[in-house]
C-alpha cells in the first residue's frame, strides 16, 4: 500500500557508491576472518573498548590493514555508519559460520556419490558439555586416501542411540546418508564398539556393509599399558619417572637448573671431541610429563632421561641439600629415596629395556 516503506525500499534507494562502499567494509572483515581461521586464531578478547591499548586479534588485524590503506581507513573507521562498520561480534560469527559451510559444501562435492568411512568420538569441553567430533575417511578423484574434520555437534548424552542420531542428523545437513558409509572407526567405549547395543551394531543393522575397525594404533596401546602396568619392575619405572617428573619441573629454578646443568656438559664434551657440533645437533631438552593417552610420550620422555641423566641426579643431590626447613623435611625424604632409586641398578636397567622396545613399538605404532 505504501511503497516506502517496503522492505526492499531502503536497498534500492541506495547509490551505487554506497553499495560499493558497503561492500569494501564486508569485504575487509571477511578477510580477517579468513586469516584468523586459517592460522587458527581467536578473534575476540576480554577487553575491546576504544581505550584499549589491545583490541585483540580481529580488531587489531582490522586496523592494521585500515593503518596501511587510506580508503579502507575512511570507508571503516570514519564514514561508516554505527549501525554498518561490519565487524562487530555477530558479524564476525556470520562470517565464519560461512566459511564453515562452504568448506563443508567443498568436502561434500569431493566425496560426490562415493563411498566414505566415518570416524567418531567424543569428549567433554570446558563447560563440561557432551561433544561428538566427525570425520570423514575417502579415496579422492586422484587416489589418494584423504580424511577430512565435517563437524563437531553437542550431544546430550553418550549412549549409543544419542550418538547415532546425531551422526544421522550431521550426515542429512551435508546430503550425506548411512546408506554410502562403508566403515566406520571409534575407541574401544562399551557404548562405541557395543555387540548389541554398540554405535556400531546399529550402524550395521542399517547398513550391513559399514564395517568396523578398531584402531590398531590404539589397540597397540592398550597392549602396552596392560603389559607395562602388570609386570612390578616395570611399573615402579613409570610411577618412578612420574615422581621424577614433579621434583624436577616443580619449579622454575629447578627447570632451569637443569638446563644450566645440560649446557654445561654438552660444552665439555664438544671441547673434547665428545660430541659433534653441527645444524639440528645438540638441541635442548625438557622432562616432558607422559600420558596413557598418547603412549609414544613414554618413549620421548625415556629418550630425555637418558640424555639428562647425569644433570637430573645433580638436580635432586641440590633439592636434598636445599630442603632444610621442618616443613620441606617430606620433600626432602621423599628426594633422598628417589636419588637412591633412580641411581639404583633396576632402574637404570628397566629404563634402558623399556627404551628398546618402546623404540621398536613406536615406529610400529607411527606406522599405524
Amino acid at each position: 500500500m505504501n511503497q516506502n516503506q517496503h522492505i526492499a525500499y531502503p536497498f534500492v534507494k541506495q547509490s551505487d557508491q554506497i553499495k560499493i562502499e558497503y561492500k569494501t567494509r564486508l569485504l575487509t572483515s571477511v578477510d580477517c576472518v579468513r586469516y584468523l581461521l586459517h592460522q587458527g586464531l581467536a578473534f575476540q578478547g576480554h577487553d575491546e573498548s576504544e581505550l584499549s591499548s589491545n583490541q585483540r586479534n580481529f580488531r587489531e588485524l582490522l586496523k592494521f590493514l585500515a593503518d596501511h590503506n587510506e580508503e579502507t581507513r575512511k570507508l571503516i573507521f570514519q564514514n561508516a555508519p554505527k549501525n554498518n562498520k561490519l565487524y562487530s561480534h555477530k558479524i564476525q560469527k556470520d562470517i565464519a559460520s560461512s566459511c564453515a559451510i562452504e568448506t563443508s559444501k567443498l568436502i561434500t562435492e569431493d566425496i560426490g556419490d562415493d563411498y566414505f568411512s566415518i570416524l567418531v568420538d567424543e569428549c567433554r569441553d570446558v563447560s563440561t558439555k557432551e561433544q561428538m567430533a566427525l570425520v570423514l575417511r575417502y579415496v579422492e578423484k586422484k587416489g589418494y586416501v584423504i580424511e577430512r574434520f565435517l563437524g563437531i555437534v553437542h550431544v546430550p548424552n553418550t549412549n549409543s542411540l544419542s550418538l547415532k542420531a546425531s551422526i544421522d542428523s550431521l550426515l542429512a545437513t551435508y546430503k550425506l546418508t548411512m546408506s554410502w558409509i562403508r566403515g566406520q572407526g571409534y575407541d574401544g567405549a562399551s557404548n562405541m564398539r557395543g555387540e548389541f547395543n554398540g554405535l556400531k551394531s546399529l550402524i550395521l543393522r542399517d547398513n550391513s556393509s559399514a564395517f568396523y575397525v578398531h584402531c590398531f594404533a590404539h589397540q597397540l596401546r592398550l597392549i602396552l599399558v596392560a603389559v607395562a602396568k602388570n609386570h612390578v619392575d616395570i611399573a615402579l619405572l613409570f610411577t618412578t619417572i612420574s615422581k621424577l617428573v614433579d621434583v624436577v619441573g616443580a619449579s622454575c629454578k629447578r627447570k632451569d637448573m637443569l638446563r644450566e646443568k645440560q649446557a654445561e656438559k654438552i660444552l665439555e664434551a664438544i671441547d673434547v671431541g665428545e660430541i659433534e657440533t653441527g645444524k639440528g645437533l645438540n638441541q635442548e631438552y625438557t622432562l616432558q610429563r607422559a600420558t596413557d593417552t598418547r603412549w609414544g610420550s613414554h618413549y620421548v620422555t625415556l629418550l630425555n632421561i637418558g640424555i639428562l641423566f647425569s644433570s637430573i641426579i645433580e638436580v635432586l643431590e641440590y633439592v636434598v641439600e636445599d630442603c632444610g626447613s621442618s616443613e620441606q623435611k617430606a620433600e626432602k625424604a621423599e628426594t633422598v629415596i628417589l636419588l637412591d632409586w633412580t641411581q639404583s641398578f633396576d632402574f637404570v636397567f628397566a629404563l634402558i629395556l623399556m627404551k628398546s622396545i618402546l623404540g621398536i613399538t613406536n615406529k610400529l605404532s607411527l606406522a599405524l
